[in-house]
């Protein structure tokens, strides 16, 4: 069933926010159980896991989508057909020969990247993940091309619902045997959590279109393969820019343990200080900066199919207009966020981690201000694939993680820093990757924001901080954090919204779009 534009994206964001609640929640509690030493190795393992997953998928999902959002435009179907089943077998023959190697390897692959021997049972734990997750990210790239985001966002909640269910029992069951045990535990737990997703996406796929499932099943792989040959060069011209880029920012996510930790060695932490240092930032002040980015996953996935239609109906106009509108609602929704994580840092994770975690907060204070460039980056991203420049992002985002990953080490090893360095690189790297997409897609396709509407939507942010951050000092004091918190986060929200409204930033047809709920939310707004 295929959606708009604006009903696809706000379906995402809703099971994106909901599945962000539930992953959030997954990782508190793992963090209670394990503790920063038991995160610190759960974060070794699974940017690897990520990295292969990526590698994989080989940019496929991003391909498929744009590939079949045009020949759905050309209202061809049988070469819809025939570019899933590419997708799918150059997807699993990647993933069978990846992990077979990381079998036959694990012992010197943990050896070689890894500072704490342990990590060799938690990778081992990971394995099954990774073809899982590839065909499932396939096929909802299908799913996406089609403009039909719902089998996306059932199996994203139902791969956290069952993740969630099952982490503290099979944590908990192996904590006896050690805290490498334990982490394993929570890393298989995200095994069932993609196969039920899997699972139900498969179900969707056999329901809708029968015909297209016996082909899968009956046509063998190498056949499917060399009778496509021309279809198949169409999706490498896509996927591989794409997945250079996504292996990049693996490749640097991947770094980070094998650098954070020994540069705080150097500048004279020990190993195990050094492992919970690393803990804090990447297993928790990483983890609430990165929670709003849920929107910015949404918008990017309905928009590489949006604009790729329009490009291809040679639309210009709509472009524009699609672009534009995956940024404003990404500043509208994002800037909030921003606001909240900057003023209630410490608060927040002392309320989430505990006050013996305060540490965490302060680095997530220094992050935080920097998120919204952050929540522009995957639409930026997404709008350059969508319209055939994938070479561009993985050049952006090439210069991006060089100058990171070298700022990370640098500032981290020195002892003035430690790891507030990684903060500083962080920082350096998203507003640096940020700004080098939109002047690309600006050079590209001249495109351009509306000055007047973003600065309008940046004095509503600055309200809503002051007003937020003043009720904090004066109006609560005696207030518990929890109550705090909601308190603040409410009224000052409430500000923001008026004041958008008032400013004309937000209207009726705005919230007319809204699905479900749109058209009674209309009557208290008015016009633009």
């Amino acid at each position: 069933m295929r959606q708009s534009f604006f009903y696809g994206t706000v379906i995402l964001i809703t099971a994106g926010g909901i599945t962000k609640v539930l992953g959030f929640a997954h990782r508190i509690i793992l963090s209670r159980i394990i503790g920063a030493e038991g995160m610190g190795l759960y974060q070794m393992v699974v940017p690897l896991l990520y990295f292969l997953i990526t590698l994989t998928t080989f940019g496929l999902p991003v391909a498929i989508a744009k590939q079949v959002a045009e020949t759905e435009a050309a209202n061809n179907p049988r070469l819809t057909r025939r570019f899933l089943v590419l997708a799918l077998s150059v997807t699993g023959a990647i993933s069978l020969v990846v992990c077979s190697l990381l079998l036959l390897l694990a012992t010197w692959i943990s050896g070689g990247l890894f500072t704490d021997p342990r990590a060799h049972i938690v990778m081992l734990a990971a394995i099954p993940v990774i073809p899982i997750s590839s065909i499932s990210l396939v096929l909802r790239g299908y799913f996406q091309g089609k403009q039909n985001m719902i089998p996306t966002a059932v199996s994203q909640l139902l791969e956290q619902v069952v993740r969630m269910a099952l982490v503290v029992v099979m944590t908990i069951s192996f904590l006896p045997l050690g805290i490498e045990y334990a982490t394993a535990g929570a890393v298989a737990s995200i095994i069932f959590g993609e196969a039920a997703g899997l699972l139900y996406i498969l179900w969707q796929y056999r329901k809708g279109s029968k015909k297209t499932a016996a082909l899968l099943l009956e046509k063998p792989l190498l056949q499917a393969v060399s009778a496509s040959r021309a279809s198949l060069g169409q999706l490498i011209r896509v996927a591989f820019p794409v997945t250079l880029s996504r292996l990049i920012g693996s490749i640097a996510y991947v770094l980070e343990p094998m650098l954070v930790p020994p540069a705080l060695v150097i500048a004279g932490f020990s190993t195990a200080t050094a492992t919970g240092l690393y803990g804090q930032f990447a297993g928790m002040a990483v983890p609430l900066l990165m929670f709003p980015t849920f929107l910015t996953y949404s918008l990017s996935v309905s928009l590489v199919p949006a604009v790729a239609e329009a490009a291809y109906q040679n639309n210009a106009p709509l472009v524009h207009r699609r672009i534009y509108q995956s940024m404003r609602i990404t500043l509208v929704i994002g800037a909030p966020c921003t606001v909240l994580l900057t003023v209630f840092a410490e608060r927040l994770c002392g309320l989430i981690y505990g006050s013996q975690f305060q540490e965490v907060g302060f680095l997530l204070k220094a992050m935080a201000p920097f998120s919204v460039f952050l929540f522009f980056q995957a639409p930026l991203a997404a709008a350059l694939q969508g319209l055939d420049f994938a070479q561009v992002v993985f050049r952006n985002t090439l210069i991006g993680a060089i100058v990171k990953t070298a700022a990370m080490f640098l500032f981290t090893a020195h002892p003035a820093f430690g790891i507030h360095g990684a903060v500083i690189a962080m920082n350096i790297g998203i507003t640096l990757v940020t700004l080098l997409h939109f002047a690309s897609l600006t050079k590209k396709i001249g495109f351009a924001i509306d000055i007047k509407e973003f600065g309008k939507i940046g004095a509503a942010m600055l309200a809503m901080g002051y007003s937020g951050s003043y009720m904090a000092k004066h109006w609560f004091t005696d207030a518990s954090a929890g109550q705090l918190l909601l308190s603040c986060t409410l009224a000052s929200t409430l500000l923001y919204v008026v004041l958008l409204v008032a400013m004309r930033v937000l209207g009726k047809q705005d919230v007319r779009r809204i699905p479900w709920i749109g058209e009674q939310l209309a009557v208290f707004f008015p016009r633009r």
